[in-house]
């Protein structure tokens, strides 16, 4: 009876492998198309994400495209685990009504597991867009939360580059001095009660992943829209994140 039972679960796993390796593949476009505000089912996320995206890009830290490697099947799990120099980094290019904004995969660490998300940015490459957030482990009522759209929405309009064009990133912080989020100058959101662990771990992993796409960005951004990224702290920030790229993210 366990043998049978046994072969049965087995033969079962495989037969559906198949089938849910290709929900994840839809449900990761439905996450990309929804940071640029398309939503859509599963059954459509494939057609919408054909129309909408149009570039996958798997970057190298100094800004350059590695044309080996296709950018949707980099999976950040394992990716950064890598040496900052071997990891490729994927941006999605997308077009709505001739606008273009670019997607970064995000993964961090939250109070219990790894969160990992998208964020958009408009084609200043400063402005975003949308972002998605998910979680492997957080508590529910309190870290779980930055997969709601009330905490997600709280990142719109929200800057990541000041004035001097240093990458600031977004700070989900308890100190927030503008709770309703009007100032979109001022890189921060509010935090969510009770969960400050999973907010810093959401502030450290857009700072992180960001920091790999400035080379990309300089290269790429508007210079009538946003200040001049400068040099130096390109430099700084990409010698930041090789040192600071610890075993937090490697979940």
């Amino acid at each position: 009876m366990v043998f049978v039972v046994a072969s049965s679960l087995a033969f079962t796993a495989t037969a559906l492998k198949d089938k849910q390796n290709e929900n994840v593949r839809k449900e990761k476009m439905q996450n990309i198309l929804a940071t640029i505000g398309v939503k859509t089912d599963r059954d459509k996320a494939e057609e919408l994400y054909k129309q909408y995206i149009t570039q996958e890009l798997a970057l190298i830290a100094d800004g350059s495209t590695d044309e080996s490697v296709q950018a949707f099947k980099v999976e950040l799990a394992t990716e950064t685990k890598k040496p900052i120099e071997q990891q490729r980094f994927p941006l999605y290019v997308a077009e709505i009504e001739q606008e273009k904004f670019y997607i970064v995969p995000l993964r961090g660490a939250g109070l219990w597991n790894a969160i990992w998300g998208y964020i958009a940015l408009e084609e200043d490459l400063n402005t975003i867009k949308g972002v998605v957030y998910d979680h492997q482990g957080e508590t529910a009522g309190l870290g779980a939360e930055i997969t709601q759209a009330w905490f997600q929405d709280r990142f719109v309009g929200e800057k990541i580059f000041n004035a001097e064009g240093k990458l600031m990133g977004i700070n989900v912080s308890k100190t927030n001095n503008d709770p309703t989020g009007l100032d979109k100058d001022d890189h921060e959101v509010d935090a969510i009660s009770g969960a400050t662990i999973t907010g810093d771990g959401v502030t450290d992993m857009i700072s992180e992943r960001l920091t790999h796409y400035i080379a990309y960005f300089k290269n790429n951004t508007p210079k009538e829209e946003v200040p001049t990224l400068d040099e130096t702290l390109i430099e700084e920030g990409l010698e930041q994140a090789t040192e600071e790229t610890t075993i937090a993210y490697q979940n």
